[in-house]
């Protein structure tokens, strides 16, 4: 990438090291070359997008600590069956729902706030001469997300299953990865989107948490809900982390059968990720336009 694209990420970390900033937006057209030039900008931007997340150790942290030490929390602490799922062990359907959580928390929250600090900071602006098509920057922040999200779901797999003794159907792992990396762009793309509601950094997390706190426990990640709260499941099934969330249960239930898909939640999934990557790229073009 050019010299402006390297100082883009030392910028970036410079003046949001506290808030976790990725690499920043490149949101105006630049030149477009051939497929080949395009590919590598894409494969540098990833590598700078990754570059920008483990070298800030708060954000690492926050990311995979949340999800992890839930995990080791109710795994320790919730023991039984759930009926409702043909009395699968608890731990069988925790996990996939704390992936579901950590999918929330690394796509949507992280990224929406890195991004409200570029913004804040000024970088959006500083960088539209910078030779990144807003297409190609988009999927770079897709897929180097989609690495910190596998990254995250190989250790809380390691965690579950080993140490809590959570069983992987082996036979169901491809509905299991599809729904993952739905879910990956699906939260990436909103959390770029939500970034636009967010005036100033100091108060991007209350708006976030307004958000993902109650999907949370109307999603079927924490517990299932009960029969009877059947206008909460009704609502948690509005939105995308409760397609997640029964997204990759089938990997965990033995008696789970067609590879682990959903075809429900999947098209969901689609949904959302269609619209999620509709109104990121407006408001990358939106931000990028503001004094």
């Amino acid at each position: 990438m050019s010299s402006a694209g390297e100082l883009s990420v030392s910028r970036g970390q410079s003046e949001s090291e506290g808030a976790g900033a990725a690499a920043p937006i490149l949101p105006t057209g630049g030149t477009r070359g051939s497929p080949a030039r395009d590919l590598a900008l894409l494969g540098r931007q990833v590598i700078y997008e990754q570059r920008a997340f483990w070298r800030n150790r708060r954000r690492a942290l926050t990311s995979f600590a949340f999800p992890l030490m839930f995990l080791l929390i109710f795994g320790a602490i919730i023991h039984g069956r759930v009926a409702s799922l043909h009395n699968i062990p608890y731990i069988n359907f925790y996990v996939p729902g704390i992936i579901a959580y950590a999918v929330m928390v690394i796509g949507f929250t992280n990224i929406a706030m890195a991004i409200a600090y570029l913004r804040y900071d000024g970088i959006l602006k500083r960088l539209r001469v910078t030779p990144m098509p807003p297409t190609l920057y988009l999927l770079a922040v897709v897929l180097s997300n989609v690495l910190t999200i596998v990254a995250a779901t190989v250790l809380l797999l390691v965690v579950g299953v080993a140490l809590y003794g959570a069983h992987l159907e082996a036979g169901e792992l491809p509905g299991f990865v599809l729904t993952l990396m739905l879910a990956s762009a699906c939260f990436t793309s909103l959390g770029i989107a939500v970034a636009r509601l967010i005036p100033r950094p100091d108060s991007g997390m209350p708006v976030l948490m307004f958000v993902t706190l109650p999907l949370s426990f109307i999603s079927d990640v924490f517990f299932p809900l009960e029969k009877g709260a059947h206008v909460l499941r009704e609502i948690g099934e509005l939105f995308p982390l409760f397609h997640v969330s029964r997204g990759l249960q089938p990997a965990f239930e033995p008696f789970s059968r067609g590879g682990g898909l959903v075809g429900s939640d999947v098209l969901v999934l689609l949904t959302w990720s269609a619209v999620g990557l509709w109104l990121s790229r407006r408001t990358m073009q939106a931000l990028s336009k503001q004094d």
